[in-house]
């Protein structure tokens, strides 16, 4: 398995568990972390053995967001700093949205900026009590990046999209839970066990549908009624015709749970 500098990545039984590990730095991206977090997003992606993936923070801080220190030092080089660091965040945010492993993010404490974006990028999302959600750019004199002004108004409206964006107003597990950010807040110590009940019973799923579900529901942004039916008649046919599609229906008809491979 590949070693990584700020984060560690291990897949066992189907699921693959990544963890942001710079806690000295509250798990802040900077220009390795965002190498490393996009490189183990493709290893998802095109590993066929994982069939879930559940993304976590070490030490007190889910992600902190973009780290400041960083562009404080590149100075008047900080727009190409910020350019190569989130064109890698990015791509893997994109994976991780497109891939057909579900991807479970157990938010373990504060998520920042493009911390925060993270959560969002989850398929599920599950918040320790003790997290709390803030997007902190204009703060700096910042505008958003990790898909925010996307993904942040699609999951709790566009004016409390504006007001967490504009305001900075942060929002505790509760709130975030109530308006629709994450979808359940559990007891802190309790968190990775809840997120990896969750990623066993998603690996032992049909993971071609869930990929599917994935990629239907992100082109219903964009797509009419009649051209998003017809992308869902493609892929009902195609999955009907799978390992697992002919299995769930056999198991179906025959009373019996399915036992899906993921192919």
């Amino acid at each position: 398995m590949e070693t990584f500098k700020h984060l560690e990545f291990n897949v066992e039984n189907n699921i693959a568990v990544i963890t942001l590990n710079r806690p000295e730095a509250g798990n802040a991206f900077d220009t390795i972390l965002g190498r490393e977090i996009n490189e183990v997003a493709n290893l998802c992606l095109h590993d066929s053995s994982i069939r879930a993936v559940v993304l976590t923070g070490k030490g007190p801080l889910f992600c902190a967001g973009g780290d400041l220190s960083d562009m404080a030092q590149a100075g008047d080089r900080s727009d190409v700093l910020l350019k190569l660091m989130t064109d890698q965040i990015h791509g893997a945010y994109s994976t991780f949205l497109r891939m057909r492993a579900p991807l479970i993010v157990a938010v373990n404490g504060s998520a920042a900026g493009i911390g925060l974006s993270l959560t969002l990028v989850g398929d599920i999302t599950i918040a320790s009590e003790k997290s709390s959600f803030v997007m902190a750019y204009t703060a700096a004199g910042l505008s958003p990046d990790g898909g925010a002004s996307y993904l942040l108004p699609r999951a709790i409206g566009m004016k409390r999209a504006k007001e967490m964006l504009l305001t900075n107003r942060k929002l505790t597990a509760t709130e975030a839970e109530a308006w629709g950010m994450v979808n359940r807040v559990v007891p802190h110590d309790l968190l990775m066990s809840e997120a990896m009940k969750l990623a066993k019973a998603m690996s032992q799923g049909p993971t071609n549908a869930f990929g599917s579900v994935k990629t239907l529901l992100l082109s219903s942004y964009t797509e009419s009624l009649e051209s998003q039916m017809a992308l869902e008649s493609a892929s009902i046919a195609k999955n009907s015709i799978s390992q697992d599609g002919k299995e769930g229906i056999a198991a179906f008809m025959e009373k019996r749970r399915p036992d899906f491979k993921g192919l």
